[in-house]
């Protein structure tokens, strides 16, 4: 196993973990971007008020966008498992 294939590795895991927490990111960053507008307009200072909404929107993506993350993370591990023969050998 060479040092670039150990890199190509590494860096195909980040990309991987950068992709599947990306909407769960995004989902809290709108959320909570949302709720602090509120919160300003309204000039409530509660801090279960943004964390509720915030635990029920990231739910929600990963309701709908775990397929997809199931299926990313499938197939990327399907090619470390096929690509084993050829970093042995």
């Amino acid at each position: 196993m060479t040092p670039t294939t150990v890199i190509e590795i590494g860096r195909g895991a980040v990309e991987l973990t950068l992709m599947i927490s990306a909407p769960l990111f995004l989902a809290a960053l709108v959320t909570g971007l949302v709720i602090s507008i509120f919160q300003a307009a309204t000039q409530i200072n509660e801090s279960t008020l943004s964390f509720v909404p915030k635990l029920v929107a990231i739910f929600v993506t990963l309701i709908l966008a775990g397929p997809w993350m199931i299926t990313l993370m499938t197939d990327y591990m399907r090619r470390l498992y096929e690509s084993i023969p050829g970093v042995i050998g």
